[in-house]
């Protein structure tokens, strides 16, 4: 064997990483060879009733939950020591090789996880769809895990990172028009007022911010020829060069006073949103609360409480005064504040693990995702059971729903994104190579509809957010 000519203490730090993972899939290993032989010893004592358990295919069933559940909780408690990040020296995986020790399955997912060796799953055949990889939005020094569109003019892409900053992006030209530097913590989510130039951003340092700003676009540029298919076989290599290569915005405009500050958590505020109107906000804590406010006074109205542990998300209907929460509890929660004597709560129990998140849409529907790796889609006038389940290969983050068509955007653990539609079928998964997508974790996904060449982004532990041009009516023809 040749001489390595890496220094002996980079070459020892390596080999024991590749161990550490090494260790790891063989565990995997061997727990799929166990479950394989009771599914073979459960299958055997079924044939007799004409019964079959659905787990031939170790990618299918219950037992394949079992197998991923110690995954899933190393991969949730990495995600949460960022999101409560209020150091301002934790960069993402600080330098590959002189980073952390503790390489678990969490941090391999992370940069990419098993995606290689689990099969997808296939609801349809053929699935075909333009998909142009149009802007990439680079500057954030760590992971992104919330990106909006303003929805006022002029229309801007806003971002929020583990760095500690929000970022407001020219969607044409993909640069950076301002930041915004008040908080102590990392900046967990990012909503636009609905009529006026005001954001709302929550934070790890356990609170929300309203602010305002001012951008002027810069001259738009040709968008970039660059298209692929939407392919379910795509091959999935990742890039060499690792890290993107952005080391913040220079020169921008600095916003770092907020209009209002929301302090009554205890805890990292983890997502915040606008009531229809604006007059109001909600923000889901670590706390197991969430709290109402009144923007022009900054006043607590409402406490909402009853999850049992910390909530990851939060969500307003677009045009009633509706609330979801979802928790780490396995539920969601839908708080009505229509009737201003009455404030109802209903109580949802249709995943196994984390409720990532579950979002309206604009009709009588809410969208659940979770890291049991199942998407819900649920119907507000009869929600016992849901109308339609997605099943999927990895866990689900911040999903989103196009106002128009309904098409749900499901961004994974595993670097894929995926579309499907409100019946459960699916319709396309955004292309990821060595040339184009996202290499770490993707966080989240937001529609932008009115636009007609970027109408969708995504953004992830990479540093980057994504623009991209999905062709709508071709999704809908080929369906």
């Amino acid at each position: 064997m040749l001489d390595s000519k890496l220094p002996l203490a980079l070459r020892n730090n390596l080999l024991d990483l590749f161990g550490q993972i090494e260790r790891e899939f063989e565990n995997l290993y061997i727990e799929n060879l166990e479950l394989r032989r009771e599914i073979d010893s459960l299958n055997e004592r079924l044939t007799g009733d004409g019964q079959a358990v659905d787990g031939g295919d170790p990618t299918k069933g219950a037992l394949k939950t079992k197998a991923s559940h110690s995954t899933s909780q190393l991969s949730q408690k990495l995600k949460t020591t960022y999101k409560a990040s209020t150091s301002k020296h934790l960069y993402t995986l600080q330098g590959k090789i002189g980073g952390p020790r503790n390489f678990s399955v969490a941090t391999w997912e992370l940069w990419g996880g098993d995606s290689w060796i689990v099969s997808s799953f296939k609801a349809t055949t053929g699935s075909r769809a333009l998909c142009q990889l149009l802007k990439e939005y680079i500057g954030h020094r760590d992971g992104i895990w919330d990106l909006s569109v303003t929805r006022t003019q002029p229309v801007v892409l806003g971002t929020a990172s583990a760095d500690h900053s929000a970022l407001l992006w020219s969607i044409e030209t993909g640069k950076c028009l301002l930041r915004y530097a008040g908080h102590a913590g990392s900046v967990n989510s990012i909503k636009f007022h609905p009529t006026e130039q005001m954001a709302l951003t929550a934070s790890g340092d356990q609170t929300a911010h309203i602010w305002r700003y001012m951008v002027q676009l810069p001259a738009p540029q040709p968008p970039p020829d660059v298209s692929a298919p939407c392919d379910d076989d795509q091959d999935s290599s990742d890039r060499e060069e690792g890290e993107v290569d952005g080391e913040g915005p220079c020169e921008v405009p600095t916003v770092r006073v907020a209009t209002a500050t929301l302090k009554s958590h205890q805890g990292v505020v983890i997502a915040a949103d606008w009531l229809v109107g604006g007059r109001q906000v909600v923000t889901a804590s670590w706390d197991r609360a969430a709290n109402l406010y009144e923007v022009e006074t900054s006043e607590l109205v409402h406490t909402l409480t009853g999850h049992d542990q910390e909530l990851t998300h939060c969500c307003t209907h677009p045009t009633q005064r509706l609330v979801v929460t979802s928790s780490r509890d396995t539920t969601f929660r839908l708080w009505d504040f229509r009737d201003p004597s009455i404030h109802s709560v209903n109580v949802f129990q249709g995943h196994t693990d984390t409720v990532t998140s579950a979002v309206f849409t604009v009709g009588d529907n809410v969208v659940s995702g979770s890291d049991d790796r199942t998407v819900k889609v649920w119907d507000l006038k009869n929600m016992r059971s849901p109308i339609a389940t997605i099943r999927t290969d990895s866990a689900v983050n911040r999903i989103s729903v196009s106002a128009n068509q309904k098409i749900i955007a499901l961004p994974h653990d595993n670097r894929q994104v995926r579309l499907f539609d409100m019946s459960g079928v699916r319709l396309a998964r955004l292309p990821r190579s060595n040339r184009m997508g996202h290499r770490r974790m993707v966080c989240c996904t937001a529609w932008n509809e009115e636009n007609q060449s970027c109408n969708l982004f995504t953004c992830g532990f990479d540093r980057q957010a994504i623009g991209w041009n999905i062709n709508i009516p071709a999704l809908l023809q080929e369906k």
